[in-house]
């Protein structure tokens, strides 16, 4: 396989919109994928084309009959992009809207019994299913994530796990700590006990760093958030089982049956989706003579894992003649500096110096970061570490290792 260097990296670097500047302050280097990533320039183009168009689906013309097959075409490029072989996708307002509905849904359909979570999730998943247990009048189970490597693993789920829970959630990637989760473990450890609990996964972060497989996780819902991988804002993506969309769902009376949709679909936005997976087919191609769709995307997937490991050892461990941030006195690193489960994310703090002096000082020379504060977004990882605040580097397969050296640069003058 190919790895993503020179040449490529620059083709790729031209596919996406804003790659080295911003619109508002001019020249810099973005480092804050995981709060939205890059938009790839076709996404754009195709924003705008589908925004001046006045037809809607379901109409005796050509237009809304286009319409149709556009989305249509796009379902069925959702099914081969996160590899499903049954269920439904659809598009709404945000992907924690979807994770809301998927939960709730689940939740009010499954007739009493538990519901269980872990202290790692994003409050997407969590406060979807702390308030619609609540509501249903089921209790909560919390099941404590590993503060020292910053996720959470089956054997904890099996431990807090009972005959009685019927819905769980699993978050695939955190985008406090960067850390993967095994969701396929951590859904077979659920099914050992309870075979028909609900399974709702939150791949919101993870979406962008390539290979999602659920067919391979045995579960009910998954949900991404567009705009982190490589869309635009305004929408959300989901999947949902057979089983899960058999569930009362809420719909217009006398209305199709396991129809999640309301009201009129925006046609772009499954049309700039196409648009994403247009784009992971095209690098699987560029890294591998694969020839199907679904090879291509799994290829684009390991090049994309494989350079995000390359720009977070040289953030942690230094390149050229810059020392990393692991090498930095009073700097800890959320999840460990050795961790193999990091994907293109380092969560760092340092004893002398306050994190939102850190993301100030790296934005005066140019570098886009962002500040976790211990609240109700990173609180339940940051409060157990006794960390006020972090700040979180978040890098895509389109940054370079000197833009990572660029970073080290700012952080020997700022330690």
């Amino acid at each position: 396989m190919t790895t993503i260097t020179g040449p490529l990296l620059k083709e790729i670097r031209n596919r996406f919109a804003h790659v080295d500047s911003c619109p508002f302050s001019g020249q810099r280097v973005f480092f804050e994928n995981a709060g939205g990533a890059l938009t790839l320039n076709s996404v754009v183009n195709t924003s705008a084309k589908f925004a001046a168009i006045p037809d809607n689906q379901g109409r005796a013309n050509a237009g809304a009959e286009a319409l149709v097959s556009i989305i249509k075409k796009s379902k069925a490029d959702m099914r081969t992009f996160f590899n499903a072989s049954n269920g439904q996708f659809f598009v709404g307002e945000s992907g924690t809207e979807l994770t809301y509905r998927l939960i709730r849904t689940a939740v009010m359909g499954s007739g009493g019994g538990s519901v269980i979570g872990s202290t790692v999730e994003h409050p997407a998943s969590r406060s979807a299913a702390q308030h619609w247990a609540k509501q249903a009048g089921m209790p909560y189970i919390s099941v404590a994530h590993d503060d020292a490597t910053g996720l959470v693993t089956a054997d904890a789920y099996t431990a807090k796990m009972t005959a009685e829970v019927k819905v769980a959630t699993i978050l695939h990637t955190s985008p406090v700590t960067g850390m993967a989760i095994d969701v396929a473990s951590i859904a077979a450890a659920i099914r050992a006990i309870v075979p028909d609990c609900f399974i709702i996964v939150d791949g919101i972060q993870h979406a962008s760093h390539g290979h999602i497989d659920i067919d391979a996780y045995g579960i009910d819902g998954y949900v991404v958030s567009p705009y982190k991988v490589f869309s635009r804002h305004g929408y959300g993506v989901a999947w949902a089982s057979d089983r899960l969309s058999q569930l009362p769902l809420e719909a217009l009376i006398d209305g199709p049956l396991e129809n999640w949709e309301m009201g009129t679909r925006d046609t772009g936005a499954y049309a700039t989706f196409t648009d994403v997976i247009d784009y992971f087919d095209w690098l699987g191609g560029q890294v591998s003579d694969a020839t199907e769709p679904r090879a291509r995307i799994e290829a684009a997937g390991a090049a994309i894992k494989s350079h995000e490991k390359s720009l977070t050892d040289a953030m942690l461990f230094g390149t050229g003649n810059l020392p990393g941030l692991a090498e930095i006195e009073g700097v800890t690193i959320v999840g460990g500096q050795d961790n193999p489960s990091r994907e293109g994310l380092v969560c760092f703090a340092l004893t002398n110096v306050p994190a939102l002096e850190i993301v100030d000082k790296l934005n005066q020379s140019g570098i886009r970061t962002h500040i976790r504060k211990a609240d109700h977004y990173s609180g339940n990882i940051l409060t157990p570490l006794g960390l006020p605040a972090a700040v979180r580097v978040s890098m895509c397969h389109y940054n370079t290792v000197g833009e990572v050296a660029a970073f080290l640069t700012a952080m020997k003058e700022i330690a």
